[in-house]
């Protein structure tokens, strides 16, 4: 395989996910095809990678979790790194970023290594220690004359192993808690300290961690400041058709693959990515950001819920949305963008009230639960953001429920919003009217369509006015302004 090392730029593993992640989901094929079934987690851990959030698999052994993590890294394209390197210094990085060994190479030689060759699992226990995570004492290098405390008499394991690449630490929760606290500094600063060696790199990682509920054996508490920077994830079982599936498929077979030459290079191809291909395509009105934030600030009052969320708990909310539009190739975010967003953000950010959690619910069945509370609480948010719009709006509900749901089943009728008089002008004094300032996509969207709506884009024109309409339709339902369901808006549900 050629490699062009002077067209290649060095970027985060995060960003080399959310690249390849988005050039399959174009493609239209399945970012995570190792994984049967279980579509619900794999567009949980797609939203994830797309926001650059570190996944938390939990359910009971043998559904697939250690899987899903390899197949991350199968996702990553080959790079260089410098050639012996245990570590997999990137040829143009820093000389501070390179570990010791490399930091004097000035055009060292470099070889290529796939994106399965930058895995690493932790596998947690009760003996899981600093040595298995970090690393230990070079015995060899003591001994040939290097001071125990120089970082040249240290040899790197599991996270220094994975470094460019994915780490999964494999039943987390089994790892006593003072020894989880280790993976704190990699996640919030993207470094390792080794006190000892007197030591603080930069670690480029992507995480993810894997887990059996509590209730099972050897589980541990995982401390809440870790917790708040990973997304709780469910994994079920799959369902018995694909179960089937996987049973007739994955017996004992002659894989031909063994037999293969390993020294062979890898066939994939690498990426020369540009910044810009990175970016947000997708944007969020200000009505859902409004609707994120205010469902994120409820869940500090809601009676069901003993611990609201966290302000990380808003930033991700509002990214988990905007990478739920992206993941279904759309433009702009709608109600239902929000509803996965918040899902997926709150889910390990909040904590239910006791008596709503039956004692033998099952984790996919409390996760369930803490999803209906949430929506529930997003039924609340929107129904407010709604009800300031629908004041400055001097229209009849029926009539302008009518009209919306004529022009969400036309699908191009939102092109001519003109001919439905309630309607246009509800949805002209919503891109008229943003409440507050900012210099983000969301605003710069926002004024764009407000000021020549010509100039954009047709069909990010036509989700963003589809977006405004949802809003509207649930506005009026839940204020009690009309009495049916408008049927072709999504509308969050209430909690029974």
């Amino acid at each position: 395989m050629d490699f062009d090392i002077e067209r290649y730029t060095s970027m985060p593993v995060a960003y080399e996910l959310r690249y390849m992640m988005l050039r399959k989901l174009g493609e239209g094929e399945d970012p995570l095809p190792d994984i049967e079934g279980r579509e619900g987690t794999k567009a949980d851990v797609i939203r994830a990678v797309l926001s650059g959030s570190y996944p938390y698999l939990v359910s009971r052994e043998g559904t697939g979790k250690t899987r899903l993590a390899e197949s991350l890294a199968k996702l990553l394209p080959p790079v260089p790194k410098i050639k012996g390197c245990p570590y997999n210094c990137d040829p143009k990085w820093p000389a501070e970023w390179k570990c010791p060994s490399c930091q004097d190479e000035e055009e060292p030689e470099i070889e290529i290594i796939s994106g399965i060759q930058r895995y690493s699992r932790i596998q947690g226990n009760e003996y899981t220690n600093e040595a298995k995570i970090l690393g230990v004492k070079d015995i060899q290098a003591i001994v040939q004359g290097e001071s125990p405390t120089d970082p040249r008499a240290f040899i790197g394991t599991g996270v220094l192993r994975g470094n460019r690449g994915v780490v999964c630490v494999d039943e987390l929760p089994a790892i006593p808690t003072k020894v989880q606290v280790l993976f704190h500094p990699m996640l919030q600063e993207g470094k390792i300290v080794l006190e000892e060696y007197n030591w603080v790199r930069p670690i480029d990682i992507f995480f993810v961690a894997t887990g059996n509920p509590t209730g099972f054996s050897h589980v541990n508490r995982v401390p809440e400041p870790l917790l708040d920077r990973l997304e709780l994830i469910p994994m079920a079982l799959p369902e018995e058709d694909v179960e089937r599936e996987i049973m007739l498929k994955e017996g004992f077979r002659v894989h031909e693959e063994f037999f293969l030459d390993k020294t062979k290079t890898t066939t994939e191809e690498p990426i020369y990515a540009k910044p810009e291909e990175l970016r947000r395509r997708a944007s969020a009105p200000w009505w859902v950001v409004d609707a994120v934030e205010k469902t994120v600030r409820y869940t500090r009052d809601c009676p069901n819920i003993d611990r609201g969320s966290s302000i990380r708990g808003t930033i991700k909310s509002l990214d988990h949305t905007l990478s739920s539009t992206e993941r279904w190739g759309r433009r702009v975010a709608g109600l239902r963008e929000a509803a996965e967003g918040l899902k997926l953000a709150l889910r390990g950010r909040i904590r239910l009230r006791a008596d709503l959690v039956g004692f033998d619910d099952s984790p996919a069945a409390f996760m369930v639960k803490n999803d209906e509370v949430v929506e529930d609480v997003l039924w609340y948010a929107a129904r407010d953001v709604g009800a300031t719009i629908l004041k400055g709006v001097d229209v009849d509900p029926r009539q302008l429920a009518g009209e919306i749901n004529a022009a969400l089943a036309g699908g191009d009728v939102l092109d001519n919003l003109p001919d439905h008089e309630a309607a246009y002008r509800a949805v002209r004094f919503m891109e008229e009217n943003q409440p507050w300032e900012s210099p983000s996509l969301v605003s710069g969207l926002g004024d764009l369509i407000r000021d020549s709506p010509e100039a954009v884009d047709p069909e990010t024109l036509r989700d963003y006015r589809r977006s405004a309409l949802e809003l509207l339709a649930h506005a009026l339902v839940s204020n009690k302004l009309v009495d049916a369901k408008i049927e072709e808006a999504y509308a969050p549900r209430r909690m029974e």
